[in-house]
């Protein structure tokens, strides 16, 4: 074999780099380790300068481990450097990565290296962190007395795989340091347990638990504050540099206490069982507070754990220290048990009073309960609970409210207060939308130490503030609906309430809950029944009006009625404006005046001019007026000194009905109307509108058919009258005998004939429609139905010149030529099956009808123009006879006419007036004679009168 060859430049590299690095895994000495980093940079690298140091991450500085260095003197090497914000330095620890420096010596951000290089002539410099997962662990200072900074690739990358594989062993060293440092909390927790479990009394616990806290965490001080609720402030009870603080034995306990107020962030954040800590820098508190409170406790750093029993803050146990201290997780977990210690031993010491206190709440909520059950007086149940809760709880005040929909705010319904304080007299506004729905959801009652810091309920503040409320508890006593009945309870001084005071209050809330509940059924219940009455009272007086004829009880209904009304809006005025349709004027109809302040002045008001009747008019419901707008013209007889405002409502029955009067209510300028009056209000407004027109309805049918009945009576003895002299007349004539000339005679026996004739009907209609229609039935040809009814209104067709054609007597006529009337004209001729053109029925009525008909279109058609009649057989039971005219017609009375009927019987119409009245009598007398008649207008304007007449039977 031969020689082993020489290796060359490149392999002694990576041996060298692997030696070391097995050197590094195989040393656990730290200093072994850094000298062996040192070692291989000065035997790898040419440099004048190595610097190694460690990264302190609590007090941000560099720890100098050594290196190489152009002096003897190496004690600079080993300087604690603390890092400045801004320097090269403190660049590469937190950007972890490398950096170059041409010239140390001209570098401003160097610091004392900058110095170091001046003097030792170092220029070209790099930096080279020590990192190790995200973590720095150091760094190491490369100079050189070149110019210039450049380390070539490969080198760079051997020197980074030193560094970190030196950096990884120093965090696994720094893991091991910390493990060993930490201290375990567990067995000076188990051996404090034991001392405190053979201990008697609290103060001795106590002292126990200050002096093993003080042990184990070393601060300057240990201390026990206790929590005082009445006055809201800390005062210490135990620590360890006194025996016992004590209020017995502390004389400047006063002096020495810290209100809440002081320590506000300490406190609530106590109270929800938060531990606290103050360190180096650090804090869980705000900052502004955190000053402030090291300054009250004169202090630098602060542990603080609660003790807490049934969520009640007892007090807090402190470890204090007069120079900033990073507090680790040991201590805060001792401190956080042995305050949980006190928590438990601390009721220990008076647990006779907790169980008489236990027994007390019982027996008072008790003692409430069958108040509500013995007392139906609401006032008098609420006495006796208020007695009873504020002596348990040492309060001031005792106050229930309840929500008013009208006023939108909170009614105070009960209340009591000191001697020497006045009650709440002004309303609770609304509550803001987040404290609604707390109140709503809330399961316990709600607390409020001090209302001057606490943000809740921030709309009472200044309510509560001038009653002197400064803390209070709020209860919802309909608990999971909206909050309409609160309890409150109140108390002069700022004050915690605890856990056991919060759960009396509510059970006492839910209680007084159903009393409430009750209370307001039982008020519905009152208001309905008198709305009931009311409603009942208004029904009964229809019957007892219409009975009444004299003047002064002429508006009875109308004063009735008012009377009702002001009652359930409880005011003192009650007035109606009263007209019938048509009239200009209204009448004032005084209901109420129940004060002479409310007087009116009573006199006849102008419809069209007053302001209050119009304004009234135009709106659908009701109208509030103060009397400040009400215009001068109206106070003239609106007088009375006391009206501030008034309520205005229009009689309405319909829409299509027109107002007959208007309500007026009258009250004082402060007056409030509540909903649910106000609904019933409106109810008995209605009623009374529809009441008047039902009576106005029955005045005008009754004073209709007395006028009917004395026409019927007067034309029925005319007639009679009538009847008489021609049946006279007529025997006369037969007594004289018959005329001996032909032509005499036989004219003579014609009029005979026809006298005898109209003697005849005339009989029938005096014995068999004396009072109401008779219905008789006979056939005639339509075409001598027309014939006699053309020959009544001949006359009237030859003053206006008109031309009259009958259409389809002889033969069918088609829809088409009817409705253009291009048939052919022709006259008047017996058809050639007169049987099958015949109709059936009271030939006279029918006869009257179309007279009615043809009269109504000859006097709407000009002069000269032409009125067409068409006939047309509909099937076998029916024939069709139609009116055509070039008349005009309004449009209002055609569609009263094609309505047949009119919506408003009060108000004024075309029906009460002729030939309207008559043409709708022949309408309704048409379907009582199984036919139809219809009115309507053609597309070309033309107006046709359609008659549907019954067919004989062929």
């Amino acid at each position: 074999m031969g020689q082993p060859q020489k290796p060359i430049a490149a392999e002694q590299t990576i041996l060298a780099l692997g030696r070391v690095l097995q050197s590094l895994r195989e040393e656990d000495n730290v200093d072994v380790l850094i000298n062996t980093t040192i070692a291989y940079i000065k035997q790898e690298f040419t440099y004048n300068l190595v610097w190694i140091a460690c990264y302190d991450r609590l007090k941000h500085a560099l720890l100098g481990q050594g290196g190489i260095a152009p002096s003897s003197d190496l004690t600079f090497l080993r300087k604690r450097l603390v890092l400045q914000p801004g320097d090269l330095l403190e660049q590469v620890v937190i950007q972890q990565s490398p950096l170059g420096v041409a010239d140390i010596r001209n570098e401003k951000r160097a610091g004392e290296w900058r110095e170091f290089g001046t003097k030792f002539n170092i220029q070209g410099t790099i930096i080279l962190p020590m990192r190790y997962k995200d973590k720095c662990m150091g760094l190491v200072v490369l100079g050189s007395e070149r110019w210039g900074y450049l380390l070539p690739e490969d080198a760079k990358a051997r020197l980074m795989i030193v560094l970190g594989e030196l950096a990884a062993i120093l965090y696994q060293k720094e893991l091991d340091l910390q493990h060993k440092q930490i201290k375990r909390p567990d067995e000076p927790l188990l051996k404090l347990l034991e001392n405190v479990r053979n201990l008697n009394n609290l103060e001795e616990r106590l002292k126990a638990v200050v002096e093993a806290t003080h042990d184990f965490v070393c601060p300057s001080r240990t201390n026990v504050y206790w929590f005082e609720r009445q006055g809201r402030y800390f005062w210490c009870r135990m620590s360890n540099q006194l025996v016992n603080l004590g209020r017995d034995n502390n004389s400047e306990q006063s002096a020495a206490g810290m209100t809440v107020q002081e320590l506000n962030d300490l406190y609530y954040a106590l109270s929800v069982n938060q531990i606290v800590w103050i360190g180096d820098a650090r804090s869980s508190l705000k900052g502004q507070f955190t000053a402030k409170l090291l300054q009250r406790l004169r202090v630098r750093s602060l542990l603080a754990a609660p003790i807490i029993w049934q969520k009640d803050l007892l007090g807090f146990l402190a470890v204090e220290g007069y120079e900033p201290r990073i507090w680790t997780d040991a201590d805060k977990n001792f401190v956080q048990g042995a305050a949980g210690f006190i928590s438990l031993v601390a009721p220990n010491d008076n647990t006779e009073d907790i169980i008489k206190q236990i027994q007390a709440d019982s027996q008072l909520t008790s003692e409430v309960a069958q108040s509500i059950y013995t007392h139906q007086d609401l006032k008098e149940t609420l006495r006796t609970c208020a007695a009873r809760v504020i002596n348990r709880l040492n309060a001031t005040r005792f106050l229930l409210l309840h929500y008013d929909q009208d006023e939108n705010n909170y009614q105070v319904i009960y209340q009591t207060q000191p001697n020497n304080r006045r009650p709440v007299t002004s309303a609770f506004s609304l509550l803001t939308e987040t404290d609604r729905q707390m109140l709503k959801t809330a399961k316990v009652t709600v607390a409020v130490e001090n209302i001057e810091e606490d943000l809740r309920f921030f709309n009472w503040r200044s309510l509560l503030l001038e009653q002197g409320v400064r803390s209070l508890l709020i209860s919802n006593c309909t608990q999971g609906h909206k909050a309409e009945a609160l309890l409150i309870v109140t108390h002069a001084n700022p004050r915690s309430w605890t856990n056991q005071e919060k759960e009396l209050m509510w059970v006492v809330g839910q209680q007084i809950g159903v009393v409430v509940r009750q209370w307001r059924l039982q008020t519905n219940n009152e208001q309905q029944q008198q709305v009931f009455q009311s409603i009942q009272k208004c029904f009964s007086l229809v019957e007892g009006s219409e009975s009444e004829n004299s003047e002064i009880r002429k508006h009875h209904l109308e004063c009735t009625a008012l009377e009702q009304i002001a009652s359930v809006l409880n005011c003192p005025l009650a007035l109606l404006f009263s007209w019938s349709p048509g009239d200009s004027t209204a009448k004032i109809i005084p209901g109420v005046i129940a004060d002479s302040r409310f007087d009116v002045l009573v006199t006849a008001i102008p419809i069209q001019y007053e302001a209050l009747i119009q304004w009234a008019l135009a709106e659908n419901s009701y109208l509030s007026v103060s009397i400040d707008h009400i215009p001068p013209e109206t106070r003239k007889w609106l007088n009375g000194a006391g009206i501030g405002q008034v309520l205005l409502k229009a009689l309405r029955t319909g829409v299509d009905h027109q107002p007959t009067g208007v309500v007026l209510l009258a009250d004082h300028q402060d007056r409030h109307w509540s909903q649910h009056s106000l609904n019933t209000g409106e109810i008995l407004i209605d009623q009374l509108a529809w009441l008047r027109r039902q009576q106005q309805i029955s005045q005008r049918l009754e004073s209709t058919t007395q006028e009917l009945r004395q026409l019927n009576w007067y034309k029925h003895r005319r007639l009679e009258e009538i009847q008489r002299n021609t049946t006279s007349l007529l025997g006369q004539i037969h007594d004289l005998g018959i005329p001996s000339n032909d032509l005499t005679q036989t004219r003579y026996q014609l009029l005979l004939r026809q006298l005898d004739h109209t003697a005849t009907s005339m009989t029938a209609m005096v014995k068999q429609e004396q009072w109401q229609l008779h219905i008789s039935c006979e056939t005639m040809p339509i075409a001598s139905l027309l014939k006699r009814s053309l020959e009544r209104v001949d006359y009237l067709v030859r003053q206006q010149r008109l031309w009259v054609g009958v259409h389809g007597l002889a033969q069918p006529v088609t829809d088409k030529e009817a409705s253009n009337g291009a048939a052919l004209l022709k006259g008047i001729s017996t058809p050639a099956n007169p049987a099958v053109m015949a109709i059936a029925g009271d030939i006279i009525k029918f006869e009257l009808i179309v007279h009615e008909l043809l009269l109504a279109a000859c006097y709407r058609s000009p002069k000269g123009d032409r009125i067409d009649i068409w006939c047309r057989r509909l099937d076998e039971g029916f024939l069709e006879v139609s009116i055509t005219d070039h008349g005009k017609i309004e449009t209002q009375l055609l569609t009263q006419l094609q309505q047949k009927t009119h919506k408003d019987v009060l108000a004024l119409s075309d029906f009460k007036q002729s030939p309207i009245l008559n043409l709708l009598i022949c309408q309704h007398l048409m379907q009582q004679l199984g036919g139809e008649l219809d009115i309507y207008q053609l597309p070309d304007h033309r107006v046709v009168s359609r008659l549907v007449l019954p067919l004989a039977e062929g």
